[in-house]
């Protein structure tokens, strides 16, 4: 999986280097983990009979709170919207998507009777629309046009409200492709929030502007964003002990399943010797596992976690080998794994390839259909032709390297980039192990590049180059567009940061009925492109493990404290 890599210096005009010039430069950080996690054994992580009937106790408490809050009371969508952001929704799916059914039912009897939603404020308005969206349901935008007149100036009433205008921000980043008032919505209400954020006094309300700004609810990963918001909604003085005290609970006994998993997958890696037997490679464990918990971050999705950790960690020793070996090693390797020759020793290589290649046909043929139940055998072919499309894609990468360094324009380099950044590869993988709620026709649809694969794909893409293509040598999104369209690198970040947008507004609009799969399924995708948000938005927190070592040590070191 192509996570990144950045080896080498920027290509300097009248300057190409030489391939083997480009290999020996290839250096990156070891693992700054090692076998830690090796000591989260079963004994360490145990769940205690106490740690459980405390859970259960106080998960009752919120189940009796969320039924006798009135569904068409604000509070009930407040109670909702912080179960939802404290990380703990899926104890409760059928009882919030009641409410929601409900909460919905009256919103459609209100338009049809053309009566209008003065008895809702900014706050509660923009929040039914989040939490409805959120649902899959196709509520309109029109609703905000009260609150943004036909010259696209905000209300009155709205320019001083900050609560208003924070959960009008968040909702229009559920927008979709021709809702120009919630671009605007953007536009306006980040202004004005930025300029508020470091004057109010309100702590918790502080931080969740100024944590909105950053990352956006819906650009959030489930239980990354439980973390920060647990310590939000402590502050906040109208918060639930209950839901609180559950929430902390419920983090530290998830993080210890975490843990367990953790440990058994730095068990199973560290038999590659990936330091001493592959050291132009990323040692990456913890960080696969990270990734793989972002995007099905739930406890019973144990099983579809190890595999999505382990395909990922094997993925990313390919993609570093197809930047380091020779094309004539490439060739032999692309097509044995083409042909999945499962008793191809590739004698005539080099012993790294031969790892290489024997770590990736082990994990699909032991790793993965050892973990598959009778009837789901059919999963590892899907798994297996993606991996295969995607060891393509590499060798026509690595040949424009050997084509004196090749530029493509960008349709070009994005046919073949849209597959390396490893999406396609990772959606179909994440569904591997998802159990019953996965099917054959959800395999062949998500196989077949549908448009939300094909946007998250390009969100990892072009935001994986933006931290690596000042200094990476090898095309780039932001130097394919440069190529095609005859522009400066400037105006070329400016058009594509508007192209992330609306790859963004695919995915919402993939998410609302009638979706072309279940919401757990397109979950997963939508996941996929949050994980890059936070790991890339900024820096490299893949390739630069110390980038990443206060997420790893949040989810899987440090419990809350109860």
């Amino acid at each position: 999986m192509e996570i990144c890599s950045q080896p080498v210096p920027a290509i300097k005009k009248n300057h190409v280097k030489k391939l083997d010039e480009i290999r020996k430069s290839a250096k990156f950080h070891p693992s700054i983990w090692g076998d830690y996690f090796l000591r989260y054994d079963s004994d360490k992580t145990k769940i205690s009979d106490a740690e459980r009937e405390e859970l259960a106790k106080q998960k009752e408490k919120v189940r009796k709170l969320l039924a006798q809050t009135p569904n068409d009371s604000t509070r009930k969508m407040e109670l909702i919207d912080a179960i939802q952001r404290l990380g703990v929704e899926y104890h409760f799916q059928k009882e919030i998507e009641e409410s929601l059914q409900s909460i919905h039912q009256n919103y459609k009897q209100q338009n049809s009777k053309d009566k209008d939603d003065d008895h809702l404020d900014p706050s509660s308005v923009a929040l039914r629309f989040r939490l409805l969206r959120q649902q899959g349901y196709n509520v309109t935008s029109d609703v905000f046009r009260k609150f943004i007149d036909s010259e696209g100036n905000l209300a009155a009433s709205l320019q001083d409200d900050v609560e208003g205008l924070l959960n009008l921000y968040e909702a229009a980043h559920l927008g979709t492709h021709g809702e120009e008032i919630l671009d605007r919505a953007i536009e306006l209400c980040s202004s004005r929030l930025q300029a508020a954020v470091h004057r109010l006094t309100n702590a918790s309300l502080s931080k969740r502007v100024g944590e909105a700004l950053e990352t956006p609810i819906r650009k959030t990963l489930t239980r990354f964003g439980a973390r920060e918001f647990i310590d939000v909604y402590e502050e906040d003085e109208s918060h639930s002990e209950a839901l609180l005290r559950f929430a902390k609970l419920d983090f530290n006994i998830v993080q210890k399943m975490h843990q367990r998993e953790l440990s058994e997958v730095t068990r199973w890696w560290l038999k590659f010797n990936v330091a001493n037997e592959m050291p132009y490679a990323r040692d990456r464990i913890a960080e696969c596992y990270l990734w793989a918990m972002g995007v099905l971050s739930e406890p019973y999705y144990a099983r579809a976690r190890k595999i999505l950790a382990k395909v990922l960690s094997i993925a990313s020793i390919i993609d570093d080998t197809y930047e380091y070996a020779t094309l004539d090693e490439l060739q032999i390797l692309t097509d044995t794994v083409e042909r999945w020759d499962v008793n191809a020793t590739l004698e005539e290589l080099p012993r790294y390839v031969q790892l290489c290649y024997r770590s990736l046909i082990e994990t699909y043929t032991i790793e993965i259909a050892d973990e598959l139940e009778e009837g789901e055998a059919y999963r590892l072919k899907y798994a297996i032709k993606d991996m295969q499309k995607m060891g393509k894609a590499y060798f026509d990468e690595a040949k424009w390297l050997y084509n004196n360094n090749y530029i493509p324009n960008l349709d070009e380099y994005l046919k073949v980039g849209l597959i390396t950044s490893g999406y396609m590869m990772a959606s179909t993988t994440s569904l591997v192990g998802m159990g019953d709620e996965v099917s054959k026709k959800d395999f062949d649809w998500i196989i077949n590049e549908p448009l939300i694969v094909r946007a998250a794909s390009f969100i990892c893409r072009v935001t994986d180059d933006s931290v690596g293509d000042s200094f990476e040598q090898k095309p780039t999104s932001t130097l394919g567009y440069m190529k095609q369209y005859g522009v400066s690198e400037e105006e070329a970040r400016v058009q594509l940061k508007l192209q992330l947008k609306n790859a963004w507004k695919d995915i919402n609009q993939e998410c609302l009925e009638p979706t072309p799969a279940s919401m757990p399924i397109l979950m997963r995708v939508v996941n996929l492109a949050r994980v890059i948000h936070l790991l890339y938005s900024h820096a490299d927190c893949y390739t630069d493990p110390n980038n990443s070592k206060e997420f790893v040590k949040k989810m899987f070191i440090e419990p809350l404290t109860i």
